[in-house]
């Protein structure tokens, strides 16, 4: 059996002295668009709460610029397959070797004397099943992972129905017939994230009756495509004037540059945000609203932790799976190597961290938080996981962070404190100061070949490592 088969079963009948309990929150598609990350429009005040009595991560980074992949790393704290079956394709290697396959983060918490829950979509697939209709009970997405893995689809019928739903249970079968925004009057349940969250806060309320400590990991769905949320969280942004977008040019050169394919299917009325500047404010507005939709869940559940009497001995995470283009690289999706896609929100706060409220500017990467949340609880630290612990940001703000590595297909990308560094599989190199005012729109690889070299090394150093 391998160490870590053996460190589970050893450790299985440890009690830990101050059992801390955990909520990971999830947000799908949530770029560093809330006002705690300096973005003065956007209207976020639960998250900013948040952030105020912990650490934002300011410069967190992905590993991957797909749900499927990034929620890969964040669940086993290793990389893995770039594509969005990537849990998928591990579930296959654990049916047929399971002692070639290290446990999730979920599973080794279990492991180690915890409940673990999840609500909506914190793996792919939200609830965490495959199947055409992602809800065949024979084909899980984390084997062993979860005590309770949950999805509630109300109206939606099924998870796949709610994973791209409008109001009152509209479901995605044909993109190009499903409005690419919307926003209905009504409560927050018209939307599928209104019963994730409510049945999150249901979950929470069980848990901090137990006497056992909990793993919680709540995923909500918006801000992702399409964009819809209650008519009520429009109203911040009525009339407000936005800030123009960065960098709006398609790139020259060799890059990762896409169409926008996933948000060009949908039904657009004939208007194209590259093109139509009055569009692309519109868009921005209901991508907005439905962060504020994503907010007050956040708020919710805050204030169910609170009245639970587990706050005090609970870790509470927030993090964005990946950025999203708003127009930026002339990009309206993900799926690019780009900062855009790469760049998401995370937030720990906790009881008793030092220096609340202040963010840390380190490199931080996705792959971090299993071994943050291990030294946290004091749980042991598995042999297996690839990122590096977080405690001493936590502790120091000021604490030097570590480069960042993502990668789609076969290309990979290293962020560092000065650069993005990407190499394409046929040896391409791109090469962005962010020091400049150009940054990544500017390839000065040519200029700097002995910093290429070593930046080559350090990646596929990290890469391997």
């Amino acid at each position: 059996m391998k160490k870590w088969i053996g460190i589970g079963l050893l450790a299985a009948t440890t009690v830990l002295a101050n059992p801390k309990n955990v909520l990971l929150i999830c947000i799908d598609d949530l770029r560093p668009e809330l006002n705690s990350f300096g973005v003065d429009y956007i209207h976020s005040p639960n998250i900013d709460k948040l952030a105020e009595s912990g650490r934002p991560f300011i410069r967190h980074y992905v590993n991957a610029p797909s749900c499927g992949p990034s929620r890969c790393t964040l669940l086993t704290g290793r990389y893995g397959a770039p594509a969005n079956d990537a849990l998928f394709k591990r579930a296959a290697q654990f049916a047929k070797a399971p002692e070639s396959v290290p446990p999730s983060m979920p599973e080794w918490f279990r492991t180690h004397g915890y409940t673990t829950v999840s609500v909506g979509k914190v793996s792919h697939h939200p609830g965490g099943r495959g199947g055409p209709d992602w809800n065949d009970n024979s084909k899980i997405e984390l084997p062993n992972g979860w005590d309770r893995h949950l999805m509630p689809v109300g109206e939606w019928q099924h998870p796949r129905g709610a994973m791209h739903g409008l109001a009152h249970g509209e479901i995605r079968n044909k993109p190009g017939e499903m409005d690419l925004f919307q926003s209905s009057e009504g409560p927050d349940t018209i939307y599928p994230d209104g019963l994730i969250a409510d049945e999150g806060i249901k979950q929470l309320e069980e848990l901090a009756q137990a006497d056992q400590p909990f793993f919680l990991a709540v995923g909500l769905i918006k801000p992702h495509l399409p964009f819809g949320a209650p008519a009520e969280y429009m109203k911040p942004y009525e009339g407000k004037p936005l800030p123009p977008i960065p960098h709006p040019r398609k790139p020259t050169g060799k890059t990762t540059w896409h169409g926008s394919g996933e948000f060009m299917k949908y039904n657009r009325w004939g208007k194209d945000p590259r093109k139509n500047d009055a569009f692309a404010e519109e868009v921005r507005r209901h991508y907005a609203a439905c962060v504020t939709y994503a907010d007050k869940h956040v708020g919710d559940l805050m204030a169910a932790l609170k009245k639970s009497g587990a706050a005090q001995d609970t870790i509470v995470i927030i993090w964005g799976d990946h950025g999203w283009h708003l127009g930026e690289h002339a990009i309206w999706g993900k799926h690019s190597l780009f900062e855009e896609s790469l760049h998401s929100p995370l937030i720990i706060s906790y009881p008793g961290i030092g220096n609340p409220g202040i963010p840390s500017g380190a490199v931080v990467e996705t792959l971090d938080i299993f071994p943050t949340l291990c030294q946290l609880t004091e749980v042991p630290m598995p042999g297996f996981i690839q990122g590096e612990s977080l405690v001493p940001m936590l502790g120091n703000p000021d604490a030097e962070g570590h480069c960042a590595l993502a990668y789609k297909g076969g290309i990979y990308t290293l962020r560092t404190d000065q650069y993005r560094f990407t190499l394409h599989g046929n040896g391409h190199v791109e090469l962005y100061d962010h020091t400049s005012p150009e940054k990544e729109m500017l390839n000065v690889a040519e200029k700097h070949p002995e910093l290429v070299k070593k930046l080559t090394a350090q990646l596929k150093a990290k890469k391997n490592g």
